[in-house]
């Protein structure tokens, strides 16, 4: 099955070539696409030196991801989407992609919280968030997610009748929920996270990061909650 690999980065540097080979080496990936998402260091640099094709994108996580799904090759068929921080841990992209090459499953998503985590590399936000999500999605639409984890894989065919629109911190949400809503045969299985290589989150680096994070995450809920179809 041709697999694409998608990895926003912002200001990433030396972890960004790490992340990258590190996908490549599980030979399920036939490319690498890093988002530059107007870095003002070396990111581009670094990840094209590892073997990645990288494309441009104007700040926002949501604009990042949907600039790397508009550069995936023709021939793709799955799209893995993971941090380029060097908080996920690619040797679990096999994992993702495989009951999906199977045709058992459309969207595959990780769990960090039921997987094995570094000390330090969630805060008590991130875990409480993903749950509260989790159970809320749980009880509209009847699926359980235990985490809004950005280490997932889903078929490209599904990705595109979802129709994506958020551009910034609810990206992941919005997948999840619109999967949901949409019948999506879903699988959410444990994946280990680290903490991160390099870097500061801009979500739970800094309050602000995580006030602003938050409310733009629950305005997404409410808007897909809300709609309609």
């Amino acid at each position: 099955m041709n697999v694409s690999v998608v990895i926003p980065a912002l200001n990433e540097e030396e972890p960004i070539a790490g992340v990258v080979r590190e996908c490549l080496s599980t030979n399920t990936a036939r490319e690498v696409i890093v988002v530059d998402n107007e870095s003002t260091d070396r990111t581009s640099e670094f990840a094209r030196a590892a073997g990645a094709r990288v494309a441009r994108a104007p700040r926002g996580y949501g604009r990042a991801c949907a600039a790397g799904v508009a550069a995936v090759a023709p021939e793709c068929e799955v799209i893995v989407f993971l941090d380029g921080d060097g908080s996920d841990c690619p040797e679990f992209i096999p994992a993702l992609v495989d009951p999906i090459a199977r045709g058992e499953y459309d969207f595959v998503i990780g769990s960090r919280t039921r997987g094995q985590r570094e000390g330090g590399s969630m805060n008590a936000q991130q875990i409480t968030a993903g749950c509260l999500a989790g159970l809320l999605i749980r009880l509209l639409y009847g699926v359980r997610y235990t985490d809004m984890c950005p280490f997932r894989a889903i078929r490209r065919e599904s990705l595109a009748q979802l129709g994506m629109r958020e551009e910034t911190y609810g990206w992941n949400l919005e997948m999840q929920m619109k999967a949901a809503r949409a019948g999506l045969r879903i699988l959410e299985v444990p994946v280990n996270h680290r903490c991160r290589a390099g870097g500061v989150s801009k979500v739970s680096g800094s309050f602000r990061g995580t006030l602003l994070a938050g409310a733009r995450i629950i305005a997404t809920f409410a808007r897909i909650a809300l709609a309609r179809g």
